[in-house]
Formats: structure tokens, C-alpha cells, sequence
């Protein structure tokens, strides 16, 4: 049959509109001439049909269906049923495409804007085309993914390359860094500023500057004695001992409560830290209320909501009883109503109705002595107070005597007036106006919803209002913020909504089940310092690792053990990086304050072994100097950490300064063999070689005989046998002297072995010493191979010769006695051969 497909010629040619109506056509003419082939009867189509079809991007053939007079149905049927859906065609055809020239089409899996080849999503066009349906697309060739992983400084490939000029990123990358030194020291060139504050001089490429940031608000005295008083109960509840690694960690026992923390303070502390655990032992402590008879577990869990409410009831109006004394006392001036809404403010009803009967408001008083009252009671005032407003007698009663009556009756966000204008004008009265967010928020619970209500009911219904922010009510901001010097802060405070109060925030986990630590245990919820991860690690230690409460939002599922009956045991729990950050951040912080066995004690909560044992270390490093006896025993006595990683520390705070020779004591009383060889062949022995000390050789090298050090017999061993070898050799040469000549089988064979290793000694020195640029090296290296070559040469002149040995520290005189020996020899061997 004839095709309809148009050339190439033709489909250039072809506006935009009929490209895209083209697919769909191309794809039936083509199903159509197969059908052809095979015998089956075909469709003509009619000149001109191709321009009828409908509106372009029809995703069907009913329109052109209908124009041949075949039924839609039937042919919608035929088309599911034996070619392929529309979409699919424009798919197909999109693909088989020729790509333009001027523009790169990109594969469609691009996952970010700046993307990497290494990572196998680089900028790569896909120009893989089939001839035609009949050829399958070959799949795209696998690209693995590099991997990149850190290494260790010592195992870096440029470790002593740093002197390498040629490469200045190489030469100079560490040295204009910032880094971190002890104590929380920044070490850095210029100034510190934040990315849009210009400094205010030029950064001087030769001058270091230690900048101390803080880390903690207020005074390092206060610091140091909160810190201490709260690790110091810790530490008195905590179990430490030795994982299967063998590396101390802490184990806090169940014991450790918000209660058992409330008896670090007076009673009468009123300030943020004590509130603060009064509340999570209100909330969260394990509590007996006595209701184990209660069959019914329904009624023993209602039961023990209003208990906690109680408890939560309690420790608010403790809490708010001084904001509320500040306004009586700032307003003694007012009238009786203003004081008795104060007083209902933080719930103290006796007051309350004292002061209303002292105002001379004794209907009111006994109203308020039957506060906070049952529904009818409640019912009975909403219904006054809606006559008031509806005969606008509203408008000719004070404001704080209607907020008095809107409590009674259980309206505690806005009580709605009569409205009007001139003298009757009444507006509506927000309760919670003025009031600080604890007080809003006891409003709800005290006044707001019935005695009954669950926790979660009262926090939801105050998160609503300051939420909506179309209210007054107070949102809740942190303790500091609501002080008069917040403003002086050394650090610029967020808003309050992003980071409320530390008190609203253990009261939202306890009302939402969904919320975890992760999203309330921000520094700024306890303290103006960002830094400062005090109290926010102290509460993780109780909720999660004590009370198992809540726990933090990126803990690793655990893994199940099985035991050998087939059951699961509690198995491994899963891994918390915030958890040991935390425990990091908050570790700096008392590093900063010199408390070193504190900082240990909180280091040893970090989960892993390895990283444990990896940040305690670094710490001791970091704080050599000041472990001193008294230090070191409550490191060793009572955190239990091994003396080895404390004489390590020592060791490189030794080498660092100085004294070699101590840290070289250290390292051995550590275990570190191979550092402490080192130290010896790189520092001590060529010291004691150029003194000639042999007994002091003998004694540094000694310790390392029958010991796994990497290198011994390339470099220690050479120490020990150069020191043999110039203590026996002049023995042996004495005794050939005595003898005549006529040594015994035994000193014959020693002098051999002797003879043999001498020129070995000599032909390795310059691996064992291999730096020329140190003067000691190269010093002690010529004085070894000078002493070797002249007791040698006392006994066996032609040893050395007859060895071939190439070394650079032969000296003259050497190399000329070498000549003569071999001359000598050669004419020796002249005479005996004639």
C-alpha cells in the first residue's frame, strides 16, 4: 500500500503543530503497513486527512475513527488491545528524536545542580537511539561510584612532603586553617567575623591569633560550681566498667531521677535550674498512685492522668507564685478586683477570696471559694455573664471584675462585650493579656477546660492561642529572655516561637507522643549561649538512658540477639550520633572550665567503643599539662581509665616540650613500643653514640629484645650489636694478644661471627640514620662506622676491604687504609701463587 509518512524534506518543513500530531499518525501508518504484509485487511487514507484529525495533542484516534465511519468503542478497544497507548507512542518517539545540535539534552536522573563524575551523576547526555522498534535500547553501562574515605594523618601520602614549595597548597594548606588547640582555643590568622561583616584590619600572614571563645553565659565561677554539683550526683549514681572492647563506659543506674536531682537545691530555690527537674519529677518519675487493685486498667490509667495533672497543677503554681507577687507588689495602688485577678493568675484561691472580701465583694467571695466549680456551676455564670452582654450592662463593669467573672465561669482566652459605642461602649477582654506564658498557660489548665481534661487537651489548647498569634497570649519564651538585661546578651538570641522555652518543651513531650528529645533539647531553650549543652545533657541522661521515656530522633534500630532456646534477647540498641555529639559539645564546654575529670566522666557516655576511647584520648592530649597526681588518681581510681592512655598523653605532651628521654619512660610505661623505639633510635642513641655511652645504648635498647616493635632488626637490633661489638672485640683482641693467638674453639667461632657482622653494621647505618640534613644523624652515623673500622682493622685488617662496602661516612683515612689493605692483599696472594 501507499504510506502517508512524510520525508524528511517534509517533516523540517513542518510547523510546530503538526510535529506534535505527527507521532500518533507515524506510529498507525506504520502498524498498518505491517498489517498489510501479513494479509490482513488495511485502511486507505483519504488525501488531506491528516490536517482533520482534531486538535493538536489529542490523546486518542475516536475523532479520526469516527471520520471512516468505524465505531469509537470498538476501535478504542482494537487500539488498547494491539498497539501501544498514546502516551507510551510519544515517549517512544521523544527518544528516537534526533538531539539538536546548540542544546545538550541531560539525563533525567540529575539530582542536584553541581553534581560530580565520581559519584556516577555527573553532566552527561544520553545520545544511545534505536532504528526502530524491532532493536531494543542497550542498557546504560554501569559507573561505580568512588568511594572517598578520611584518613588518618600519619597514613596520609604527604606526610613529610610539607616542605614541598613546589606545591604551595601542599607547603602552606595547614598553615592558614583555622584549628582548635586546648581549652577550646581557636587558632586562627586575622580576625573572626561572620560571613557579611568585614574586619576591621588585614589578616597578617605571620601573626597566630588564640582566641578563647565562650561557650558558656555568666561567670566561669558559677559555671564551674553548677556543673560540678550536677555531675558530682551523676557520678554517685553511675556504674563504670569495661564494655566487651575493653574500653570504660559509663552506666547510669535507673536510679538516676528528676527527684534524686531536686535534692541538689534548697527548697526554696525558686530559680529556672531547680524548676526545671521539679517539673520532669512531676511529669515523668516513676510515681506509686496506689491503683495496682484497681482491676479495670482504664480506670487505673485515668486515674493516674489526674494524679500527674495534679502534679503538674502543683509545681505551677509554685512556679508562677513570683511573677505574681512582683505585679501585687509593683500595684498595691490598684483596686480589689485587679488584685483578686492576679491572685486567680496563679491560683491562689484562699487569697483570692480574702481579697474580694476585704473589697467589700462578699457575693464574689463566695463565688470564688467554690472555684474552679463543676460544669453546672460554670454553666450558671456563662449564662450571666451572656445576659450582661446581651443588655449591655457589661459596658458599667470594670474590665478586671469581668475577667474575674469570665474565670469562674471557664473562659480563659477572650471574653466576648456587648460591643457598642460612647459611654456603653464595652470591647472584648483577652484574659492572658500582660501575663507571662506560665500564667497563660495555668489559665487553660486551671480555669479553661474542666478538672478531668488531660494534659494534652490543656497544652493544645494554649499551643492554639499564641500559635494563632491573633490573641495576647504571651508565647513562650525562654526564663532569660523575659529579664531586662536579655538584651546585653554576647550572642544574638533567635525569636522566642523558634526556640521556646525549656519548660514548654518537656511539658509538650509529655502531651504529644510523636515528639522526641531531638526537638527539645536546644541550647537556646536553657541558656542565652548557644554553646552551653549543660542542662540539655543532663536531661538526655534522664529521659532516655534512665527513665526510658523518649529518646533522641536519629537512634539506629536495635538488634536483636537471639538466645539459645531460640528466644530474643534485648540485643544491642541502636546507635545516636546526636547523642555523642551532645556528650562532645558538652565535654568542650567543661574542658574550657579546666574540668578535666568531669569532661572525662561525661566523655565516657559516648556509645561506641572506638570513639570513645578515641575522644577520651584526645582530650588527655590536649590537657597533659595539668594531670597532675591528684588528677591522675581520680582518672584512674574513679573513672577507671587505664594509666597506659594517661602515660600516652604525657608521652606527647613530653616530646612536645622537650624532654625526650621522658617521653621516651612514658611511652614504655604505656606499651608503646614502637613509639618508644622511635623516640630512642631517632633522639637518644645518637646521643649516647657520639658520648660513646655503650652502657646507656645498651639500656635504652635493652627493653625492646623479644618485644613485637615493627623495624627492630633494621634499626634497634643494629644499636644493641653495635654496643656488643665494641665491647667484646677489644676482649677478644686482648685475648689473642694473651694467648699468642691460641684462642679455644668458642672465642674462635664468636671472633668469625663478629668479623661477618661488622661489615654489615656498616653497610646499613645509612638506612638506620637516613637523615643527612640532621647534624646528630650524621655525627653519630660517621662515629659508628669510624669505631666499627678500627677495632675491626685491629684484628682483621682485611675484612673491611674485601667487603666491598659503599657507604658515605668512610673517611678519608678509611678509604686510603682500604687501598693499602687491598694492595697488600693482592701481593700476599702475588707471593703465595709464585
Amino acid at each position: 500500500m501507499e504510506s502517508d509518512e512524510p520525508s524528511d524534506a517534509e517533516e523540517e518543513e513542518g510547523d510546530e503543530e503538526e510535529s506534535e500530531e505527527e507521532p500518533a499518525d507515524e506510529e498507525s501508518e506504520e502498524e498498518e503497513s505491517e498489517d498489510d504484509t501479513r494479509g490482513r485487511r488495511t485502511l486507505q487514507l483519504k488525501p488531506g486527512a491528516r490536517g482533520q484529525r482534531g486538535p493538536p495533542g489529542d490523546p486518542t484516534i475516536i475523532p479520526w475513527a469516527r471520520e471512516i465511519g468505524v465505531d469509537p468503542q470498538k476501535m478504542h478497544v482494537m487500539q488498547t488491545s494491539l498497539f501501544r497507548m498514546p502516551e507510551e507512542e510519544r515517549a517512544l518517539k521523544a527518544l528516537n528524536q534526533p538531539q539538536s545540535r546548540r542544546k545538550l539534552l541531560l539525563t533525567s536522573n540529575l539530582s542536584r545542580k553541581h553534581s560530580r563524575d565520581s559519584e556516577g551523576d555527573g553532566l552527561r547526555a544520553d545520545s544511545r537511539q534505536r532504528a526502530s522498534f524491532a532493536h531494543d535500547i542497550d542498557p546504560e553501562p554501569y559507573r561505580p561510584t568512588r568511594k572517598y574515605a578520611r584518613v588518618e594523618s600519619s597514613a596520609s601520602v604527604f606526610v613529610g612532603q610539607e616542605q614541598a614549595y613546589i606545591d604551595a597548597g601542599l607547603a602552606f594548606g595547614r598553615s592558614f586553617r583555622v584549628g582548635w588547640g586546648p581549652g577550646g582555643v581557636l587558632a586562627h590568622l586575622g580576625e573572626l567575623c561572620g560571613p557579611k561583616t568585614s574586619p576591621k584590619s588585614s589578616a597578617n600572614a605571620s601573626t597566630i591569633k588564640l582566641t578563647a571563645i565562650p561557650l558558656i553565659a555568666g561567670t566561669e565561677a558559677d559555671a564551674s560550681a553548677q556543673a560540678s554539683r550536677l555531675l558530682s550526683h551523676h557520678l554517685s549514681n553511675t556504674v563504670i566498667e569495661e564494655d566487651a572492647d575493653g574500653v570504660p563506659f559509663a552506666n547510669p543506674s535507673s536510679g538516676l531521677t528528676f527527684a534524686s536531682f531536686m535534692t541538689q537545691f534548697p527548697s526554696t530555690d525558686q530559680s529556672f535550674e531547680p524548676t526545671l527537674f521539679r517539673l520532669g519529677h512531676a511529669l515523668f518519675d516513676p510515681v506509686d498512685f496506689r491503683v495496682d487493685d484497681i482491676p479495670d486498667v482504664q480506670y487505673r490509667h485515668r486515674i493516674a492522668a489526674i494524679r500527674r495533672k495534679t502534679e503538674l497543677s502543683k509545681w505551677l503554681k509554685t512556679a508562677v507564685s513570683s511573677a505574681m507577687d512582683t505585679d501585687l507588689r509593683e500595684n498595691l495602688d490598684t483596686k480589689w478586683d485587679r488584685t483578686v485577678f492576679t491572685l486567680l493568675s496563679g491560683y491562689q484561691i484562699e487569697r483570692a477570696c480574702e481579697a474580694a472580701a476585704d473589697g467589700g465583694n462578699f457575693k464574689l467571695a463566695s463565688l470564688v471559694a467554690q472555684c474552679p466549680g463543676d460544669a453546672e456551676f460554670r454553666a450558671d455564670l456563662q449564662e450571666q455573664l451572656e445576659i450582661w452582654r446581651r443588655e449591655r450592662i457589661d459596658a458599667h463593669i470594670s474590665e478586671d471584675t469581668r475577667k474575674v467573672y469570665a474565670l469562674l465561669a471557664g473562659v480563659a482566652d477572650t471574653l466576648e462585650g456587648s460591643g457598642g459605642s460612647g459611654v456603653e461602649q464595652c470591647p472584648d477582654v483577652d484574659l492572658a493579656r500582660g501575663l507571662d506564658w506560665k500564667r497563660a498557660f495555668g489559665l487553660q489548665l486551671w480555669y479553661g477546660l474542666p478538672m478531668d481534661a488531660p494534659i494534652a487537651e490543656v497544652f493544645q489548647a494554649y499551643d492554639a492561642l499564641w500559635r494563632e498569634g491573633q490573641s495576647s497570649v504571651a508565647p513562650p519564651a525562654p526564663w532569660y529572655a523575659e529579664r531586662a538585661d536579655s538584651a546585653d546578651s554576647t550572642w544574638k538570641l533567635p525569636s522566642q516561637t523558634q526556640h521556646p522555652d525549656a519548660l514548654y518543651a518537656l511539658i509538650k513531650l509529655f502531651a504529644d507522643p510523636a515528639c522526641n528529645l531531638s526537638a527539645v533539647l536546644s541550647s537556646f531553650a536553657f541558656s542565652p549561649s548557644p554553646a552551653d549543652y549543660r542542662l540539655p545533657w543532663h536531661l538526655y541522661i534522664i529521659l532516655s538512658r534512665c527513665l526510658r521515656i523518649r529518646d533522641l530522633a536519629d537512634r539506629g534500630t536495635p538488634v536483636l540477639r537471639g538466645t539459645e532456646d531460640g528466644a530474643d534477647d534485648d540485643g544491642v540498641e541502636g546507635h545516636s550520633p546526636s547523642a555523642d555529639l551532645l556528650a562532645n559539645s558538652y565535654a568542650l564546654q567543661l574542658e574550657q572550665l579546666g574540668m578535666i575529670q568531669e569532661a572525662v566522666f561525661v566523655l565516657l557516655h559516648v556509645e561506641g567503643s572506638a570513639g570513645r576511647a578515641k575522644v577520651i584520648k584526645e582530650l588527655l592530649v590536649r590537657s597533659a599539662s595539668k594531670l597532675d597526681d591528684w588528677v591522675t588518681r581520680g582518672l584512674v581510681g574513679s573513672l577507671k581509665i587505664p594509666m597506659a592512655w594517661i602515660n600516652e598523653a604525657k608521652a606527647i605532651h613530653a616530646l612536645h616540650v622537650g624532654n625526650v628521654y621522658e617521653a621516651y619512660e612514658l611511652y614504655l610505661s604505656a606499651g608503646l613500643y614502637d613509639a618508644a623505639h622511635d623516640i630512642a633510635v631517632l633522639e637518644l642513641a645518637p646521643d649516647a653514640v657520639v658520648r660513646q655511652d655503650l652502657l646507656l645504648l645498651r639500656e635504652l635498647f635493652d627493653v625492646f629484645d623479644g618485644r613485637p616493635v615493627n623495624g627492630w632488626n633494621d634499626r634497634g637490633k643494629v644499636f644493641l650489636d653495635y654496643s656488643h661489638v665494641l665491647t667484646r672485640l677489644p676482649q677478644l683482641r686482648d685475648r689473642l694478644i694473651e694467648t699468642d693467638g691460641a684462642l679455644d674453639a668458642g672465642e674462635l667461632s664468636e671472633l668469625e661471627q663478629l668479623s661477618r657482622s661488622v661489615p654489615k653494621l656498616v653497610s646499613i647505618l645509612p638506612d638506620v640514620l637516613p637523615d643527612r640534613t640532621n647534624i646528630r644523624h650524621t655525627a653519630a652515623a660517621a662515629e659508628m662506622t669510624s669505631q666499627l673500622v678500627r677495632h675491626l682493622d685491629q684484628i682483621r685488617p682485611l675484612a673491611i676491604a674485601q667487603a666491598h662496602i659503599r657507604t658515605p661516612y668512610f673517611g678519608d683515612a678509611t678509604r686510603v687504609r682500604n687501598i693499602h689493605s687491598t694492595m697488600y692483599e693482592r701481593f700476599i696472594r702475588t707471593i703465595e701463587v709464585a
